[in-house]
């Protein structure tokens, strides 16, 4: 069955081989076992599915989050002469009913359906009807409360599993999982025996950055400057500030949209049509905004904030080149950005438990921030991918060439008065006694008798505390989990104190990237977007960009030469071969 699976992939989906890890999982679904696959955005991870459901009898299941991520499957499924549906609320009860029973007649090979759906005891009655093959889980990682986006109703997939009357063969997929997270897919989901395949967490196509301490819309502005004609996404912590960025670009003359939960259901879906079809280029939003999101163009991500845990972060950031083109992954960090987060930890409704694991996860988003090694290798270990070998030399801390400064003395006098406060404070607290502040609370613990009151008095309070972050991310100091954490030295920093170790810390340079002008790929998008505004589907339904690009650089001139690009298929040459070779055939003749 692998070499009919090779021959799908290659007559339908126009790729020559397998990404890296497809194939084995493929394999392991198609022998018949349970599989969980963790596989990095832009992956592939829908393929590892599809294909299996072509090739098995029956209707496959696939259980997925959001109404956007379902339409955008099965739009895409149906541009390649695949049959497929989805159910959710966006239908009616009549529209329901007929596409199951239509599933019932052997009409689509899959069906995508909201886990809410599942807590509909008619809507189970239907499925069981149903030859159920094979069922899938996208973004398994929503079943764990000790995941980023834990929904409550998928763990009801379990219930459906066990009441269909012959169990399915069972899969799941994400790209962001901790060890912690997969066993808990594992057993919510009901998997048995399951082949496990961590395929890696690496984008070698995106570029990771941290900028601390400069004007974030002085950043946004300069970045888009060069990068105008580029789809790109900017998250913000608040719908305020969600509200404000976005007035202040359109101000600016970009073409931007918005999204959060506080707009109208229309808006949000005028917003999220636009950008799906090229119409705006920057969609400011919260995180409410993209993990259904299958747009493969997208250039850019610049979180305004640090988000709440690197999870989150990863994978808002991995919805950057999505068609393994370029990304740059841009994170503007303040200091005020943790006090906003923990306010929202706070706010939420957690167990204990649960709260004190978001605050470690919290401390880890905000080492990232402040860490002078590897950003890519960071984020790699993360996940547990310990052998992440070398600098990757492609991130903002690799590219930064800059010298590095002694910061031994001032490091010696953080960590002296860390010890001289007993380990019992915070990194605020150490920060205005180093600064030699003259508020309350120096009076009322007697802060201003110690010996290291105002060492650091020619920094800014800000200054220190980005210090003393820095010397937190590089190991010298421990944070403790909870809401008040307090700081304390590691083993290492007492070697600094006594003068074993130095420290060093780098002095950053500002880098810019020129956008490339490329005349043809303008001319190829513009066909493929009056192609989709013909048809009423995003453009990158119809070619991806990395395909566009493929065909500017091999300039296929007849149908043989054209099957041949990534992504051309038999099904897609058929509709639009002919339309995007005549345009080739017509930029070179000019």
């Amino acid at each position: 069955m692998l070499d009919q699976a090779r021959k799908i992939l290659k007559e339908v989906y126009g790729y020559p081989s397998f990404k890296g890890g497809q194939e084995m999982i493929i394999q392991s679904i198609l022998q018949g076992a349970d599989t969980l696959g963790i596989m990095p955005t832009g992956g592939g991870k829908s393929v590892c599915y599809q294909i299996p459901a072509l090739l098995f009898p029956g209707t496959a299941i696939v259980i997925s989050p959001l109404i956007s991520l379902m339409k955008d499957q099965v739009d895409a499924l149906n541009s390649l002469g695949l049959a497929a549906t989805f159910i959710n609320s966006s239908l009616s009860n009549a529209e329901v009913e007929e596409r199951m029973k239509n599933a019932g007649r052997g009409k689509y090979k899959l069906v995508y359906v909201a886990p809410e759906r599942l807590d509909s005891n008619r809507f189970l009655a239907g499925i069981n009807t149903l030859p159920v093959s094979l069922l899938a889980v996208d973004e398994a990682h929503c079943v764990s409360q000790w995941g980023h986006d834990f929904r409550p109703s998928f763990l009801s997939v379990a219930a459906l599993i066990n009441e269909l009357p012959r169990r399915p063969v069972v899969t799941a997929f994400t790209a962001t999982a901790t060890e912690e997270v997969r066993k808990d897919i594992v057993n919510l989901l009901s998997l048995e025996r399951p082949n496990v395949y961590v395929t890696g967490f690496n984008r070698e196509n995106l570029t990771f950055s941290v900028i601390r301490g400069e004007d974030k819309r002085d950043c946004i502005t300069s970045f888009l400057k060069h990068h105008r004609e580029h789809a790109g996404i900017i998250y913000a912590a608040t719908r305020k500030e969600v509200d404000n960025l976005h007035k202040f670009l359109c101000k600016k003359g970009y073409a931007a949209g918005r999204y959060h939960a506080g707009l109208s259901d229309e808006e949000r879906t005028s917003s999220q049509e636009r950008f799906l079809y090229d119409d705006i280029r920057v969609m400011v939003a919260t995180n409410a905004f993209g993990m259904g999101i299958d747009k493969s163009n997208v250039r850019y991500v610049i979180h305004h904030n640090m988000p709440k845990n690197v999870e989150a972060y990863y994978q808002e950031a991995g919805r950057a080149g999505r068609d393994d083109g370029p990304g740059d992954c841009i994170l503007l960090f303040n200091p005020q950005d943790i006090r906003i987060q923990k306010f929202l930890i706070e706010q939420s409704i957690l167990a204990p438990e649960r709260r004190t694991n978001e605050y470690r996860k919290l401390q880890a988003i905000v080492d990232y921030c402040h860490t002078q090694k590897c950003l890519r290798k960071y984020i790699l270990q993360y996940f547990g991918e310990e052998s992440a070998g070398a600098e990757c030399g492609n991130c903002g801390n690799c590219l930064d060439h800059a010298e590095y400064k002694d910061i031994t003395v001032e490091a010696q006098k953080i960590f002296s008065c860390i010890l001289r406060v007993k380990e019992q404070f915070g990194v605020t607290t150490v920060a205005e006694i180093l600064k030699g502040s003259q508020n309350k609370k120096m009076a009322q613990y007697g802060f201003q008798r110690l010996s290291t009151y105002g060492l650091l008095k020619k920094m800014t309070v800000k200054q220190i505390t980005g210090l003393i972050n820095m010397l937190v991310a590089e190991g010298y100091i421990q944070i403790t989990e909870g809401e008040y954490p307090l700081a304390r030295l590691r083993p290492v920093a007492f070697s600094v104190l006594k003068g074993q170790e130095k420290v060093l810390q780098k002095v950053r340079e500002k880098e810019q990237k020129v956008a490339a002008d490329n005349t043809l790929f303008e001319q190829l998008r513009n066909l493929r977007k009056e192609i989709s505004q013909k048809e009423g589907v995003p453009p990158y339904i119809i070619f991806h960009d990395s395909t566009l690009q493929e065909m500017c650089e091999r300039c296929p001139t007849d149908r043989m030469s054209m099957l041949s690009v990534k992504g051309v298929g038999q099904a897609k040459f058929n509709r639009y071969g002919e339309l995007f070779l005549e345009l080739i055939r017509k930029h070179f003749a000019e």
